[in-house]
């Protein structure tokens, strides 16, 4: 590697989503209704879940955060993707270009975890309601939110770091809306092996852990379900995490799409097609989508044999 040439590196070209000239104001009404709608939606939950004491529960807590994180997400792309469609000249700083890497990172670190929270709230819910209060309490619930915020820092400055390490010394055009691994290491002109190494090892990880605590909890909720000897109780049970199970398959789906591919089989295009679902999309969706019907299952779970 070269570790100073990429200072000569100030900006970088966002390519965006696409680089007809007659699709850009179509796309900038497009993507301005989404991020609004997104902006509404996430801002009441994050509202309505603060001021309702009676959504004061562990359910609604990690609803909140994925609002919280969802709102971030968004915000860290949409407003620069938005500004480009309007301008010329699609510039970022080389600073802005490793806050917006950051950013993302950050966030969407942060929403694997806490899905991933709410798989396993929803699997003592409908597993071990008894135990409910205990395992799942205010302080615990705290506690795994402060590390999950602490670890998706530590990675997006960790991986963010090694992505800016490279040196960029020849083509600046970025072939996507935001800054984003896969393209930067497109385009650096020094050894990629180490961010490389560091963006699989960390996506591959993460995402590992957090789908065993989905997968796990899941299979048992539902054999729970399957258990449950009425079909209104199995319908009132599953209608607790179809929704959280929807949102979870469409995001790990392109997650895992994007991330866990080598580099040599990556069609630029096409990730940014995928892209637009987990940083734009999904999160429009998520407040409709994971809003629980029911506070639990206190009802449904009685008829689950012993």
């Amino acid at each position: 590697m070269a570790p100073g040439n990429h200072t000569h590196m100030t900006e970088f070209i966002l390519m965006g989503v696409s680089d007809h000239p007659e699709l850009q104001i179509p796309f900038f009404c497009v993507f301005l209704i989404i991020y609004g709608l997104t902006l509404a939606g996430n801002l009441g939950i994050v509202i309505l879940t603060s001021v309702d004491s009676q959504l004061q529960t562990p359910m609604y807590f990690f609803l909140k955060h994925l609002a919280i994180i969802n709102l971030g997400n968004s915000s860290v792309i949409a407003p620069k993707m938005l500004v480009n469609f309007l301008v010329t000249k699609k510039i970022i700083s080389y600073y802005g270009c490793a806050i917006q890497l950051g950013g993302f990172i950050a966030f969407v670190v942060a929403e694997i975890f806490v899905l991933a929270a709410m798989a396993y709230d929803r699997y003592v819910a409908i597993c071990s309601p008894l135990l409910y209060r205990v395992v799942v309490s205010p302080r615990i619930c705290l506690l795994l939110e402060a590390l999950i915020y602490i670890y998706s820092l530590t990675t997006a400055l960790t991986v963010s770091s090694c992505v800016f390490s490279m040196s960029y010394c020849s083509s600046n055009a970025i072939n996507h809306f935001y800054c984003d691994n896969v393209p930067l290491l497109a385009l650096s002109c020094s050894d990629t092996y180490i961010p490389e190494t560091a963006v699989f090892t960390f996506s591959g990880t993460n995402l590992f852990f957090s789908m065993i605590i989905v997968l796990t909890s899941y299979f048992n909720i539902i054999l729970a379900i399957l258990r449950i000897r009425s079909s209104e109780g199995r319908q009132k049970a599953f209608s607790t995490c179809a929704s959280h199970m929807m949102a979870v398959t469409v995001f790990y789906g392109t997650l895992l799409f994007m991330y866990l591919q080598p580099r040599t089989n990556h069609s630029l295009d096409t990730d940014k097609m995928a892209s637009v679902f987990y940083t734009l999309v999904i999160p429009m969706l998520n407040p409709p989508h994971l809003q629980p019907k029911e506070q639990g299952c206190e009802g449904c779970i009685e008829e689950i044999p012993g």
